[in-house]
């Protein structure tokens, strides 16, 4: 969903149409318009204005999901140098701070050899190299948290 998505969803939310929006913000409504089809972007002062009129608050208002083709791009051109030069724990850490808290709470030694325990059950089972082998439980783990999310 784009910004202008956001902007439309939460105006249609509210039974609002474009001219309802315009006059409460001083603008034209093709301004409006402009904003939900991501032509223009509205400044700082007129999306606390919509935030206000939407009854939302302003990171919910701005809060969209970034293309999935925009993630797929990014991934195509991630050399697997500059992959590897990542840090995934810090950069995941500052969303979710448990994975930079958790390492003195868990047993980490006792998880590491049941988790390679069934990697190699997974290896030896169906053949995978040891990347895929990783990715296959990944996306298992994936799979169990999408299950769950929504229990």
């Amino acid at each position: 969903m784009t910004l202008g998505n956001s902007l439309f969803h939460a105006r249609k939310k509210c039974g609002l149409s474009q001219e309802n929006v315009a006059e409460k913000l001083g603008v034209s409504r093709q301004t409006v318009s402009k904003w939900e089809t991501d032509e223009t972007i509205p400044d700082l002062c007129q999306a606390k204005k919509m935030a206000v009129l939407y009854n939302i608050s302003l990171d919910e208002l701005i809060d969209f999901d970034i293309d999935l083709k925009e993630i797929q791009d990014i991934i195509d051109h991630t050399k697997p140098e500059v992959e590897e030069k990542i840090d995934w724990t810090s950069a995941w850490g500052k969303r979710y701070p448990v994975l930079l808290q958790y390492q003195n709470q868990v047993n980490i030694p006792n998880f590491a050899y049941r988790i390679e325990n069934m990697l190699n059950e997974l290896k030896r089972e169906y053949g995978f190299n040891r990347q895929d082998t990783v990715l296959v439980l990944k996306d298992i783990l994936y799979h169990v948290w999408k299950n769950w999310k929504s229990s």
